[in-house]
């Protein structure tokens, strides 16, 4: 790493690239992050390190990186790189191919952190779409080949990172009238906003909790949730799609209430919306989970796997987990099926009057033909179905409060969420039944089933107490 003084320009810059691991929307790790600090004319600071994102990376991103698992094991947690990355970036744009991308990658690994780590940013795809029109591709390697950029790395942050810093340069010569620059860069969007929005933003913390939109008459016309109040609130008050701006137009106030813990939010979210009904939750007034995944043995004594529509008449005791729709639930039984060495067509997912297609790959052992042992498969449906449901029957949830020296606490009894409360580490609570004296009823349901296995699968807890 290169330190060097930063001198003071009208516009300072923070030129950066970011590898991840790969996956699933707002699920990704860093893995690899380089920034360049640039004030108009050269660099003036510099920062490039491997991260350690505490998952695995995926096999595409292996191969088109060359970052393995084996590389990050002793590299540093973003925790230990997030406050040279803060230093780095003080009082800086933030550029980056894709900026959105890079932006929200970093502004969610610092949301975990509990720090809000909001930036005025430039796209240079964006800006060379409108400075270099009719190129052939716009990609970062491509395009700073066809302009004559030298480009070392590719796929690696710090030579990504690099050849970005040499685009930026040639498209601040290309903004001779240094309009279009003006144009792109992403304002801080308060600064956006009429002054009784500012006053109703000014009044919500960056804290984790549910928030309640108002109109005139003070009834909720919105409920959401969210790990940071003030910044979800500042996106609806921006956003220019429909909702967005019906609510713009008719908000007067926000009221919230602080959970703490992303989980309670999540519960008390569902059953406010569910109770409440207000007309911009449209989507979440029907139940969330419109797909169900159910068990049931078939004729010949073999454990099946079944995707159905919630509303058909199967008893929740066969129901293993619900989604949000059909293709999710497919997606994940494609998933388990592979991750047990189960049968597809047992679990539905073909048609076949022989083998199924992973027979062939000899992925299935033969249950599909009965070739297999009926309880040897069984079993292994059995594991699956035991590691989606609650880990005891009778349990306490504990994690992190709304303050430093308070705990949360969610209780589940005979397999039914009973609610949540919040204890203070001053008092000496050390018994479940007083836990349970504290807990605020809550409705249980299939959705708050379902956000509690998911969360639990997803997420470690501080701690689980079995009451059985």
């Amino acid at each position: 790493m290169v330190e060097g003084p930063i001198q003071k320009k009208n516009n300072l810059y923070a030129i950066l690239d970011i590898e991840t691991t790969g996956g699933k929307y707002n699920e990704e790790g860093i893995t690899e992050i380089a920034i360049y600090r640039f004030d108009g004319h050269e660099i003036v600071d510099q920062f490039c390190s491997l991260v350690n994102p505490e998952k695995n990376i995926q096999p595409f991103v292996v191969n088109l990186t060359g970052i393995n698992n084996k590389m990050l094991y002793n590299a540093p947690k973003f925790y230990e790189v997030a406050k040279r990355i803060i230093e780095i970036t003080k009082n800086c744009i933030i550029v980056a191919h894709n900026a959105q991308f890079d932006n929200r990658i970093l502004a969610t690994e610092f949301d975990r952190l509990g720090y809000s780590f909001e930036k005025e940013i430039v796209c240079t795809v964006e800006l060379s779409k409108k400075l270099l029109p009719d190129l052939p591709s716009y990609s970062l390697g491509k395009l700073v080949r066809s302009l004559g950029i030298p480009i070392s790395d590719r796929h690696r942050a710090q030579g990504d990172a690099k050849a970005t810093v040499e685009l930026f340069k040639l498209l601040l010569e290309k903004d001779t009238k240094k309009e279009i620059i003006s144009n792109i860069i992403r304002k801080d969007p308060k600064r956006q906003l009429e002054p009784k929005l500012l006053d109703i933003i000014n009044t919500l913390p960056t804290t984790t909790g549910v928030y309640y939109i108002h109109r005139k008459n003070g009834k909720i016309i919105y409920v959401g949730k969210s790990k940071n109040i003030r910044k979800r609130i500042i996106q609806h008050f921006t956003n220019d799609n429909k909702k967005s701006k019906k609510i713009q137009l008719e908000v007067v106030s926000v009221s919230y209430e602080e959970t703490g813990y992303d989980l309670i939010a999540l519960l008390k979210e569902s059953q406010e919306i569910k109770t409440l009904k207000p007309i911009f939750n449209q989507a979440l007034k029907r139940n969330i989970f419109q797909s169900q995944l159910y068990s049931f043995y078939d004729d010949n004594g073999y454990l099946n796997l079944k995707i159905g529509k919630n509303i058909e008449q199967n008893s929740d005791k066969n129901v293993v987990t619900r989604f949000s729709n059909y293709q999710q639930a497919k997606n994940f039984l494609y998933k388990i099926t592979e991750e047990f060495q189960l049968c597809q067509k047992l679990n539905h997912l073909e048609k076949s009057e022989s083998t199924c297609f992973n027979y062939g790959l000899k992925t299935c052992n033969g249950a599909c033909i009965n070739k297999e042992k009926v309880t040897e498969y069984n079993l292994r449906v059995q594991n699956y179905i035991e590691k989606s449901s609650y880990q005891f029957d009778h349990m306490l949830i504990i994690d992190k409060g709304r303050f430093l020296d308070e705990r949360s606490v969610i209780l589940i009894e005979n397999g039914i969420y009973k609610g949540y409360g919040f204890y203070s580490l001053n008092f000496q609570i050390n018994t479940p039944e007083v836990l349970k004296s504290i807990i605020i009823p809550m409705e249980n349901n299939r959705d708050t089933q379902h956000i509690i296995q998911s969360y639990l699968r997803k997420y470690k807890v501080q701690k689980i107490i079995n009451l059985e």
